[in-house]
């Protein structure tokens, strides 16, 4: 695209990116909580980020668990003997291996997913058709239509969405982001994330029967897969495009809402999007990028970039944070503000910002009692935005052809700017992980544009990049259509 088109196509897309939010419901409402205020979660989901879960409400008062759910039964017996010995029997939890038997429970209020990113949307749905609050761990959405999905059910059950972006309630960053809208550092012209911290291959796994105790039509649930490996649990489902979103969208969810937090406020999704990286070193099963450099950029001219590198080596440099660019050529890194051409920062001193308070468990769980989705510190909208920004790269990447590693392989145009920090990366991978130049392959995703208000592609590769919105699901377990949830 020229650079007069590209700037013709943002133009004329400012209007369609305007939203209307609208947080409560218009169909029915959530269980009236009684006399003793006391409210009832279930947490679904109990390996890992699920345990976390636990701790958060057990620390919480007047927070029954009443229900722990999980298709393991060995991790699910586990976690009802740990919290029955936690609690002394105080509450009375039941377990199951299915969400919905938990659901079909009139006294419960609330439902909390710490599931496989595949069944976060699906749950969410489920679970705001049951009149239940939602506070679903990152990404809320699998792909971009089930999160629209997601975002129709809250509408219309008038439910609380909490999104796991704990961030959100850091009223620091509330406050500095209300300072960058407000002009306090001039125009950002970009918001950058990074989601650099060191993994390592997961190998090859053939496929096996599932062991005894896991019931795998509930695990896969809504992905359509059929074999069972042992890479998919309990935590390599990450690295699979059926059950994961990657890196960018497992921790980088909660940089990339950062990123595009600070963006105006009128501002929904992208207009454009592309990503190149690669899965480098590993020779492993995993399918996602280990690698990757994503732009984002939106229709009033704010871009979002990314930055993922996770393959370790000698001097690797950890970077879960972001930063801020400004036109005049200001920037904040690490907490410091740069004035143009300065090498020596300034702190910043900004006043907090409007959250609800009580991290990210006492704010869900005011914004359950108030009834209130609108206290929730990431709601649906925020949770939507934020997902698709990443779903989009994802998918510019998946879309990608082979090119030889090498500094040329980056084509942005005249985006000095993206040029700049992929060659950082490039550098880096080059350099100190040590990747042969010519000898290895980048993966060069395509320029994707996107209509924020129709959520669909345009232009060229609009037809294979809007099959990438959406999942095809399993029978049974179907993402409603949008219009009929």
């Amino acid at each position: 695209m020229s650079t007069t088109s590209r700037r013709t196509f943002i133009k004329n897309s400012t209007v369609a990116s305007g939203a209307t939010l609208v947080l409560a419901g218009t169909a029915s409402s959530p269980r009236v909580l009684g006399a003793n205020n006391r409210l009832r979660v279930a947490v679904a989901g109990l390996n890992g980020r699920g345990s976390s879960h636990i701790g958060g409400y057990s620390g919480q008062p007047d927070v029954e668990i009443a229900w722990l759910v999980d298709p393991d039964k060995n991790v699910l017996e586990r976690r009802l003997a740990d919290l029955k010995k936690r609690t002394k029997g105080t509450f009375n939890t039941k377990g199951t291996t299915d969400i919905r038997k938990a659901l079909e429970d009139k006294n419960l209020d609330a439902v909390s997913i710490a599931t496989p990113n595949h069944w976060h949307s699906l749950m969410t749905i489920w679970s705001a058709q049951a009149g239940k609050h939602v506070y679903v761990e990152k990404p809320m959405s699998h792909d971009v239509t089930e999160g629209r999905v997601a975002v129709e059910a809250q509408k219309k059950y008038g439910v609380v969405v909490q999104h796991g972006t704990q961030r959100r309630s850091d009223a620091r960053i509330a406050g500095l982001h209300e300072a960058i809208k407000a002009g306090k550092f001039g125009k950002l012209k970009i918001a950058y994330g990074y989601c650099c911290k060191p993994r390592g291959g997961i190998g090859n796994k053939t496929s096996s029967n599932p062991p005894a105790n896991l019931d795998w039509n509930i695990w896969r649930g809504p992905a359509k897969i059929q074999q069972y490996h042992g890479n998919y649990t309990h935590y390599n489902w990450h690295w699979f495009w059926a059950t994961g979103n990657g890196d960018l969208n497992n921790q980088g969810t909660h940089q990339l809402d950062v990123a595009r937090w600070a963006i105006d406020d009128d501002q929904t999704h992208p207009v454009r999007t592309m990503a190149i990286g690669g899965r480098f070193q590993w020779n492993d099963q995993g399918e996602t990028p280990n690698t990757m450099f994503g732009i984002a950029e939106y229709p009033n001219g704010q871009q979002v970039m990314f930055n993922v590198r996770n393959v370790n080596y000698k001097g690797y440099q950890r970077q879960v944070e972001n930063e801020y660019y400004f036109e005049d050529g200001g920037k904040i890194i690490r907490g410091k503000y740069y004035a143009k051409g300065s090498t020596k920062g300034e702190g910043i001193s900004v006043p907090q910002g409007k959250v609800t308070p009580g991290g990210n468990w006492g704010s869900f769980i005011a914004a359950c009692r108030a009834g209130k989705p609108e206290m929730a510190n990431g709601n649906v909208y925020d949770a939507h935005y934020g997902c698709v920004l990443g779903h989009l790269m994802n998918n510019s990447y998946r879309l990608g052809e082979k090119v030889p590693f090498n500094e040329k392989a980056g084509k942005f145009g005249d985006n000095a700017d993206a040029h700049e920090h992929f060659m950082k990366l490039h550098s880096t991978m080059s350099q100190g992980v040590g990747v042969p130049e010519d000898k290895a392959d980048y993966t060069v995703g395509p320029w994707l544009t996107f209509n924020p208000r129709t959520e669909q592609h345009t232009g060229a590769h609009a037809k294979e990049a809007n099959i990438l919105l959406k999942d095809p699901n399993s029978s049974g377990f179907e993402v409603p259509d949008p219009n009929k949830v």
